[in-house]
């Protein structure tokens, strides 16, 4: 070969890494907030989701998309999304560590432990975790319908994955989607056309006869969905089977695949109901608050998921940096570059933090005190917190990942913005980032919904708890929360609430940024986010140990006693 077509300095790519050993910042996350979790199995899972293996997989799963086969070679309707391999490969592992239904019938820290395999997973290939978030939130609403709780919820939480298009009867663990959107309304569901016909009852409870669209239908291969119809005495929360308890399809007709900019493994669908069968869950006419609950719980994932992707961009920078010379040095080693990689670093942590802690209510919620005997918390607080805490966290982390995975790719230069079939991980994380911060209600409903649940007697008075245990430690804190509090004192327009929000966001990073990660790092994330407010990552103050920051953030494995 010609010597000018040798390969040098090119930097090997990140493979075979434990991503759950190498994260400090979510090992330091998880030791204040649930030290009493046993690791193990989180560290066997994150050696299992960062090998080469698993890599293979993502690559595979994004680049052989799902394919839709409506009709069969005689012409019979069938409406199958067909899979690589890989997707089911992927599917199985997230079902075998219990990403899905599971931490429902599980013990207290079961809603943490699977927040931290959530992160994790989402680092290699986050399309797959659609239908597994599906599963987990509208587990927790099949509680609305006692029959259908007994009957599909054990199959829900099963952690055998089966991926044949068959009655849930002949499964052991089966997934549920979700079908809300509708095309002339998208977050506004008050005004969906849907229609559900009553066709009296079952075993399963009130029967009805669904006709209508969903503009978005993700994972239509899932063996049930929860819909929002119009059913006579208003928007109620039914329960659609893919096959009916005879056996025969329900009239579920896939009219399309959508193309998406990412979220490639993951069939997005466009779907018809012509009479099709679904049985009530809850209250008949309470279906949007029964459909907020499941999308508090899927918003938890938005946030979990950007944070795990942040993360693995992160690392994706930090090791093409530290092989990758310019100028005669490592770039990682160059004062501009360094100070890029510091600041992306104190954004990671902070998602890392934010999002982790809204697991932690979430699980303190559900849980209440069982299993907690360790810690102490107050319960009424972690209540107010998680409902601060999830429009919160999903408008901030998400609304930053896009910004984040572009200045990440940036460190990369060309070679990041390369897809090469599937091998350009840092590409396929940026068309990624958008996702997250769009589904479940985009920015604005996100700031809005903050702001309804600020309107409470005891939401201030629980932020203004929540924030004390950094009160005092750095003056940019606390003009920024004495700020804040007066506002929310005072009332927040609407047409401030994205701001309100990003501060509370803010805030509260900072706060647990304190605790997991000591002084000198809280002191820099002051600076850059609360006293600077930086429009652009790598503006940090030369006084800041930079090198200390990147040093957290290695993806290398930690050193132990």
């Amino acid at each position: 070969m010609n010597v000018t077509h040798e390969v040098t300095n090119q930097a090997m790519p990140l493979s075979g890494v434990n991503l759950f050993e190498t994260n400090r910042p979510l090992r330091d996350a998880l030791a204040l907030h649930a030290p009493e979790i046993d690791t193990a199995a989180l560290s066997a899972f994150g050696a299992e989701i960062g090998s080469a293996a698993m890599q293979v997989h993502a690559r595979l799963a994004n680049t052989h998309t799902p394919v839709l086969r409506t009709h069969d070679m005689q012409g019979r309707r069938i409406d199958e999304v067909e899979f690589h391999p890989s997707y089911h490969a992927l599917m199985g592992s997230a079902l075998r560590h219990g990403l899905h239904g599971t931490p429902w019938t599980g013990a207290a820290g079961s809603h943490v432990q699977r927040a931290v395999a959530f992160m994790l997973f989402n680092e290699v290939e986050p399309g797959v975790m659609c239908p597994i978030s599906m599963s987990y939130s509208a587990t927790s609403a099949l509680r609305g319908n006692p029959a259908l709780l007994a009957a599909w919820g054990p199959k829900v939480a099963g952690t055998v994955y089966d991926e044949r298009f068959v009655p849930f009867e002949r499964k052991s663990a089966v997934t549920m989607g979700m079908g809300m959107t509708e095309k002339q309304g998208g977050s506004d569901v008050r005004s969906n056309t849907t229609r559900a016909d009553p066709m009296g009852a079952d075993a399963w409870g009130p029967r009805f006869s669904v006709t209508g669209h969903k503009w978005f239908l993700s994972a239509p291969m899932c063996d049930a969905f929860l819909v929002l119809a119009r059913t006579p005495v208003g928007l109620s929360c039914l329960f659609m089977p893919r096959w009916l308890p005879d056996g025969r399809l329900n009239a579920i007709t896939i009219q399309r695949l959508k193309d998406k900019l990412g979220n490639k493994a993951n069939a997005s669908s466009e779907v018809e109901f012509d009479g099709a069968t679904a049985w009530l869950v809850g209250e008949e006419g309470r279906g949007v608050p029964q459909i907020l609950a499941m999308g508090a719980l899927t918003r938890l994932d938005c946030a979990l998921g950007t944070a795990g992707l942040m993360r693995q961009a992160l690392s994706l920078a930090l090791h093409h940096t530290a092989q990758r010379q310019a100028f005669g040095k490592p770039l990682i080693e160059q004062p501009a570059m360094r100070n890029v990689l510091a600041d992306l670093a104190l954004e990671s942590e902070a998602a890392t933090a934010l999002a982790l802690r809204l697991a932690v209510s979430v699980d303190r919620t559900e849980h209440g005190g069982d299993g907690h005997e360790a810690r102490t918390f107050d319960a009424g607080h972690e209540a107010v917190m998680r409902r601060l805490f999830t429009p919160v966290g999903k408008f901030w982390i998400c609304k930053r990942g896009s910004h984040f995975g572009q200045e990440a790719m940036e460190c990369l230069g060309g070679n990041g913005y390369v897809e090469e079939d599937g091998e350009g991980v840092m590409a396929r994380i940026y068309r990624e980032m958008p996702v997250n911060s769009i589904w479940e209600g985009a920015g604005n409903v996100q700031a809005l919904d903050l702001l309804r649940a600020l309107r409470a007697a005891d939401a201030a008075p629980a932020l203004e708890h929540e924030l004390a245990q950094a009160k005092g430690a750095n003056p940019a804190f606390d003009r920024t929360a004495a700020a804040v509090l007066s506002r929310i004192g005072a009332g927040t327009p609407e047409v401030e609430a994205r701001r309100l929000a990003r501060d509370v966001a803010l805030l509260l990073q900072a706060s647990l940024v304190l605790r997991q990660a000591g002084a000198a790092i809280f002191d820099a994330f002051c600076s850059a986010r609360l006293e600077a407010a930086s429009d652009v990552f790598g503006l940090l103050p030369a006084r800041f140990n930079m090198d200390a920051i990147i040093e957290r953030a290695l993806p290398a494995a930690p050193e132990r006693a």
